[in-house]
């Protein structure tokens, strides 16, 4: 029986965005603090996923096994260095998250059955390589509050009621809402980024934090006077917003997931969108600014 196993493990590491070919003006208008001598630092986390049938001692592979590997070829040779010149691949391509994971997938393969590799900067910014070329996907975490009603203009009192529970209460409640933004895309072999991870926050921030935070959405947001704001139904507007930004990036939306609270969240699968359902301008809250 197929089965795939997870191993945890860190390093703690830093490194540079330089390009000795750029000069000090180009290097630091593409890659801004990160441009800083002589370099900054991580408590990388790191994911290894394997995939394998269950043996008869109820095992995919002994973890002791797994850990050895991943000591061995990854976190003993990371840990506590400055990355940029620890390995050839950091010195080919820069020490990007998405260059990280790459070239740990190609140092642990020949050795574990690997499914992907997940490795977080930090808990808003990790990346995910599943042996794809040189195809990554990069998630990049953020939040904001927000109120909301879940009623239906069509529905009476008690019909809300019903369907929506406490959440038809006609005062609305709130939330802190967190949101995880993936896009999928190459990296370049030279700057070790499949995205300008400065532009797509800014994207976020400029379409989605912003108009959202602090808002009452049925009130303050002009689409959402005729949707009903469910987490499902914020979500797919977020993945609207965001589908033509993230094309302009170079880079392919992938998913939206949208947590309203511990006990509830969705996700949006973006590629099973149509083209047509993206929204070309941000939201114009209602409310005046003063």
């Amino acid at each position: 029986m197929k089965c795939i196993i997870n191993r945890r493990a860190q390093f703690f590491a830093s490194h540079r965005y330089w390009l000795p070919e750029l000069s000090d003006d180009e290097n630091r208008a593409k890659f801004g603090t990160g441009s800083r001598f002589p370099g900054h630092g991580h408590n990388y986390v790191l994911y290894v996923s394997l995939a394998g049938d269950i043996d008869g001692c109820g095992m995919v592979m002994n973890l002791s096994a797994v850990k050895a590997a991943i000591a061995e070829h990854v976190t003993r040779q990371l840990d506590n260095t400055y990355l940029n010149t620890v390995w050839p691949e950091f010195q080919a391509a820069l020490p990007t998250t998405e260059n990280i994971a790459y070239a740990i997938w190609q140092r642990l393969v020949p050795h574990l059955p690997l499914t992907a590799v997940r490795l977080y900067e930090h808990p808003e910014l990790w990346v995910d390589y599943r042996g794809n070329d040189m195809q990554v996907s990069l998630t990049h975490k953020t939040h904001f509050s927000a109120a909301h009603r879940l009623a239906r203009s069509d529905f009476s009192e008690a019909e809300n009621y019903a369907t929506y529970g406490k959440c038809a209460r006609p005062n609305g409640h709130g939330h802190n809402y967190h949101l995880a933004v993936t896009v999928t895309g190459d990296m370049d072999p030279r700057t070790g980024m499949s995205v300008d991870l400065g532009a797509l926050i800014q994207a976020i921030d400029d379409r989605v934090t912003e108009p959202l935070d602090h808002t009452f959405l049925n009130l303050d947001i002009p689409y959402f006077s005729e949707v009903v704001p469910t987490a499902e139904n914020i979500a797919l507007y977020i993945a609207r917003l965001l589908m033509a930004p993230a094309r302009d990036l170079g880079v392919t939306l992938e998913t939206i997931e949208l947590i309203e609270s511990p006990n509830n969240s969705c996700t949006i699968h973006c590629r099973q969108l149509a083209p047509e359902l993206a929204l070309s301008e941000a939201p114009e809250p209602r409310f005046a600014v003063h």
